[in-house]
C-alpha cells in the first residue's frame, strides 16, 4: 500500500509547526531518508489571530485557512493536520470547504487518553482562553465519561503568559523560568480539592516546547506528539514505540 502524504497547515505558531514536523520524523519508523513519509508544510504566520476572533471581535481566520487547505491539496497532500489547538474551534467550517480530510487534534488526544489510561475519570486541561471557552476538549472527553478540570484564574494567567513568552523570541524570561510557571499551573490542577487531575493535557501546541512528562508526577498528554503519531497512522505506518509516547 502506498503511503499517504501528510499536509501540515502551520504557522500558528511557527515554532510549534517546526516541532510538529520534528515529532513526525522522530516517530516514523525509518532507517534511511527514503523510509520517511512525504510531508507538505505550509507555514503561514499571517493567518488572523484565532483568539481575537473567538473571544473578541477579531477578523475570522476561516477564509485564510480554507485557502491554505487548497494550497496543500494542490501540493499533493492526502490529508491535513493543523498543529494549533485553538483553530479547531473553526474545524467544522474549514472542513466543509476542504476537499481533503482534516485530522482532529481533539479526537486524537481523546483516543490517546482512552488507550493509555482507560480508568481515568478526571483530567486537567492547560490551554489558551479560547480553547478553554470553546469547550472542545471538555465535550469530547465527556463522551468518554471523563471530567475535565480547568485552571483557576491565577493558574490560567500563568499559562497564558507562558504561551506568549514561548512565542516571543525576545521574551524577558528564560525557557526554564517559563517551565517553572507551567509546572506550578499544572500542579494546581493535580492538587485541586476534593479530587485533583489524574493526568494533564497540554492543550496548546506551544506548551510542550517548555513542559514535558519529566516535569510532572502524573501522565502527561502532549497534544502535538499525539497529533504527529496519529498523522503517521493515517499515512499508513505504525509509529515507533517510544514507551512514553501516546
Amino acid at each position: 500500500m502506498t503511503d499517504k502524504t501528510i499536509g501540515v497547515l502551520g504557522g500558528m505558531g511557527p515554532e510549534a509547526t517546526l516541532d510538529c514536523f520534528g515529532k513526525i520524523i522522530k516517530n516514523t519508523p525509518a532507517k534511511t531518508d527514503q523510509d520517511h513519509l512525504r510531508v507538505v508544510i505550509d507555514s503561514n504566520p499571517a493567518i488572523p489571530d484565532r483568539i481575537a476572533a473567538i473571544v473578541g471581535d477579531g477578523e475570522s481566520p476561516v477564509p485564510a485557512l480554507i485557502a491554505e487547505c487548497r494550497v496543500l491539496e494542490k501540493a499533493g497532500a492526502d490529508f491535513i493536520i493543523i498543529p494549533c489547538v485553538t483553530v479547531h474551534v473553526f474545524l467544522s467550517e474549514i472542513q466543509a470547504h476542504s476537499q481533503l480530510p482534516i485530522l482532529s487534534i481533539i479526537d486524537a488526544v481523546a483516543e490517546a487518553v482512552c488507550r493509555k489510561i482507560p480508568e481515568a475519570r478526571t483530567i486537567g486541561l492547560m490551554g489558551t482562553i479560547a480553547t478553554i471557552q470553546g469547550g472542545l476538549f471538555q465535550k469530547r472527553l465527556a463522551e468518554e465519561s471523563i471530567n475535565t478540570l480547568l485552571p483557576d484564574r491565577a493558574a490560567q494567567a500563568k499559562i497564558i503568559d507562558a504561551i506568549k513568552d514561548i512565542k516571543d523570541i525576545r521574551s524577558p524570561r528564560t525557557r526554564s523560568e517559563i517551565t517553572a510557571a507551567l509546572i506550578e499551573a499544572a500542579r494546581s490542577l493535580i492538587n485541586k480539592k476534593p479530587e485533583g487531575a489524574r493526568a494533564i493535557i497540554a492543550g496548546c501546541t506551544e506548551i510542550p516546547l517548555a513542559l514535558g512528562q519529566e516535569h510532572l508526577p502524573v501522565p502527561y498528554f502532549d497534544a502535538l506528539t499525539i497529533l504527529a503519531r496519529a498523522a503517521i497512522r493515517r499515512a499508513g505506518r505504525t509509529p515507533v514505540d517510544l514507551n512514553r509516547s501516546n
